[in-house]
């Protein structure tokens, strides 16, 4: 019967700018009410209307790299020591940066992104590396590319979502294509860089458009193995300039030397 129908909803649009403002609303009364979490350290995220997924206080834990920094490779290096990290790196490679050091805090956000499903943790990080990573406009950012059995498991290539969030706020390219795996490469975490280097000798192929300028993308660089043997594969395609950003780095144990040697 007509008693028994349903109220239409007149009063609230379902579209258009009331609606917008009204979901606004609602969304910032539903975060006073019950606040964020940090995923780090499970204290209130403070009102955001990005909605972070990482208190501010964690964020300011995340340690950039210090200057002086090589050229090429980006690591942290003393006043007339030459770096020994990039010496055999392809003349197309042209620089890596990284934003904040592989920490106890990073470490635990770059777990939960790869392994945990938190895939909008890659806003989080690309907004670090936008205050201290610049990328030439007109670049295009290529993701590092995840075998399609690790693929599979995770369900979605951490690097290719970190690639995504830095293309929104730079306004640049994203070609995910256009590097691609020959082949599955075993874990690299307990490898030498020799062994690494060994593990992905020609894992990688260049297919379609290769972009003239490519900025390759990774969560985390380590030795620079995978982004060595990418940047071949892109300048082998055809590309003429390969860099490469990240947002971690882990800390080496002669850096870590030098550091103590310093402190």
């Amino acid at each position: 019967s007509r008693a028994n129908a349903p109220r239409a909803r007149s009063w609230v649009p379902r579209s258009g700018p009331r609606w917008t403002e009204f979901g606004r609303e609602l969304a910032a009364f539903e975060r006073w009410l019950l606040p964020g979490e940090c995923l780090l350290c499970k204290g209130a995220v403070e009102p955001d209307p990005r909605d972070p997924l990482v208190c501010a206080p964690c964020r300011a834990r995340w340690t950039p790299l210090p200057h002086p920094q090589c050229p090429r490779c980006g690591q942290p290096t003393t006043n007339g020591v030459a770096c020994r990290l990039c010496a055999d790196w392809p003349p197309g490679l042209a620089g890596v940066r990284s934003a904040v050091w592989l920490g106890d805090t990073a470490r635990q956000a770059v777990h939960l992104f790869k392994y945990q499903g938190w895939r909008r943790l890659a806003e989080s990080f690309a907004v670090t590396l936008r205050r201290i990573v610049s990328i030439p406009p007109g670049s295009v950012l290529v993701p590092i590319p995840l075998g399609a059995a690790r693929l599979k498991v995770r369900g979605y290539n951490q690097s290719a979502e970190l690639a995504a969030s830095l293309g929104q706020l730079f306004r640049l390219s994203v070609a995910p294509d256009v590097l691609r795996r020959r082949r599955e490469t075993g874990t690299q975490t307990v490898l030498t860089p020799e062994a690494r280097r060994a593990n992905l000798a020609g894992a990688f192929v260049a297919a379609g458009q290769v972009p003239r300028t490519a900025v390759l993308v990774d969560d985390v660089f380590t030795t620079g193995a995978t982004l060595f043997e990418a940047a071949g594969a892109l300048l082998q395609g055809g590309a003429s300039r390969v860099s490469a950003v990240t947002f971690a780095r882990a800390p080496l144990p002669l850096a870590d030397a030098l550091a103590a040697a310093e402190a």
